[in-house]
């Protein structure tokens, strides 16, 4: 096969196969053919293929600026495995050489033990500073933080300033937005890299620097922060304290992985699955973890369910065969067209289109959106249950009116619940969807057979 033509995939296999035949130096070329990222990826598939030891055996063969590259790419769990297999010193030049973000977030999984040898060989500032952001609460924009960045004075010169980036630049997390602070550390104003180069060489930064800056405060949500770089497409955003003093930036590539962090979570949560902030993959969570984490709505759920089981028996002296034979497609569709409605509702307060003041704009829409609905429905419904199931037209009015009723009930409740549930400070994703699905069925069942009784009694 030509090098052109192989695949990532073949590449793992091939390091794979190279590694049960132990021929560990051949593999060691393979792995550095391929970038950090990429290298990780393949070590990841070395751990799940072959264990942690052989791993470790080919993550200490890298060489010393890659390994750490490697290292910082890993999933915890895995830098946890490596971290126990390595000697102190490896460990240490490991930490040293991170980034001090990515150092933040391997320390805050560590045992106290290994922090301790860490902290002890730290110099005095760098263990200030890395208490400092160990102490930040999780989810808050200071501990997705980095102090790694450009820092600029206002009466600096544009050549003054660019020398202090070829000076600086290496050792921060970007150099494409610098940051201008007073003598207190206040935040004055940023100015792009951009700018700087393309600007007169004795211009000051106080004239060039912007100060409409837009900047997140350090005890912010991690979900705040998101939002910002979602709304105004930054690369890196400034964290600034209570007196308004800069204590860091969050760049895109950590807010990248909150995101993910974030989807995962509304997505577990419309699914009924209360998680416990377990980051960890599928499988790697036990059996009673994922019993743990569904339990609660599908036990609300069941009762629900006893509930729409004696609102039929109330009816049970009008259960015919044939209104029996259409309860699962009423209480199905009434089902779905309130999710539908809960999902986008529910995305669109999370991406911040919607807000609790727009329920009544939500409500007027929905509802002429199940008018339209329902006509289509009903139309098709009610040809089907007269030509196919050759049901009386009676029945079929009962049926369908029925249908309509449902349908735009639950595409109402769909728009509301989100909206109230943001309202009350609990987070839609969170109740929507169980929720719905729990009220639609009771809905259904009451209505349908609510409209047959009054229909039945008068025919």
């Amino acid at each position: 096969m030509d090098i052109e033509e192989k695949t990532f995939d073949d590449t793992v296999e091939e390091i794979i196969e190279l590694l049960e035949n132990r021929q560990y130096r051949s593999a060691r070329e393979e792995i550095l053919k391929n970038n950090g990222v990429d290298a990780a990826e393949i070590l990841e598939e070395i751990i799940e293929e072959l264990g942690i030891k052989i791993a470790i055996v080919i993550f200490r063969m890298l060489p010393k600026d890659m390994s750490v590259e490697v290292f910082s790419y890993l999933t915890i769990d895995d830098q946890k495995d490596i971290i126990n297999g390595i000697t102190d010193v490896e460990l240490s030049y490991i930490i040293d050489e991170l980034d001090f973000d990515d150092k933040i977030d391997v320390l805050e999984e560590l045992p106290a033990n290994i922090v301790d040898k860490i902290l002890e060989k730290s110099t005095k500032a760098e263990r200030k500073l890395i208490n400092t952001f160990l102490n930040y609460p999780d989810d808050c924009a200071g501990s997705l933080m980095t102090p790694e960045y450009i820092s600029l004075e206002g009466s600096m010169t544009v050549r003054e300033a660019l020398k202090h980036i070829k000076n600086e630049g290496m050792d921060s997390e970007t150099v494409y937005t610098c940051y201008v602070k007073s003598g207190g550390r206040k935040l004055e104003g940023i100015v792009s890299l951009r700018t700087l180069v393309i600007s007169d060489d004795d211009a000051l930064i106080s004239d060039l620097m912007h100060t409409d800056f837009v900047d997140v405060n350090v005890y912010d949500d991690q979900e705040e922060v998101s939002d910002a770089f979602m709304k105004y497409g930054f690369l890196a955003i400034p964290v600034v304290d209570n007196e308004g003093r800069l204590v860091g930036i969050v760049t895109v590539d950590d807010i990248m992985d909150v995101i993910e962090e974030e989807a995962t979570e509304d997505i577990e949560r419309m699914a009924g699955v209360l998680s416990d902030d377990d980051d960890r993959e599928y499988l790697d969570i036990s059996v009673w973890g994922h019993i743990k984490s569904r339990i609660m709505w599908l036990t609300l759920m069941m009762f629900t369910a006893m509930i729409t089981g004696g609102i039929l028996g109330a009816f049970e002296d009008m259960l015919t065969p044939t209104l029996v034979c259409y309860i699962p497609l009423l209480m199905g569709t009434s089902g779905n067209a309130g999710n539908q409605a809960a999902t986008l509702v529910t995305r669109g307060i999370a991406v911040g289109d919607l807000d609790t003041d727009d329920a009544l704009k939500v409500l007027w829409k929905e509802f002429r959106i199940s008018i339209g609905i329902c006509l289509v429905l009903a139309g098709i419904n009610f040809i089907k249950v007269l030509v196919i199931d050759r049901v009386d037209i009676t029945t079929a009015v009962i049926i369908n009116l029925s249908l309509v009723i449902i349908v735009i009930i639950a595409k109402m409740l769909g728009g509301l619940i989100p909206m109230a549930a943001k309202k009350l400070g609990i987070d839609p994703a969170l109740v929507a969807n169980p929720l719905l699905t729990s009220l639609s069925d009771m809905i259904s069942v009451v209505t349908y057979f609510a409209i047959a009784s009054l229909m039945m009694t008068n025919v």
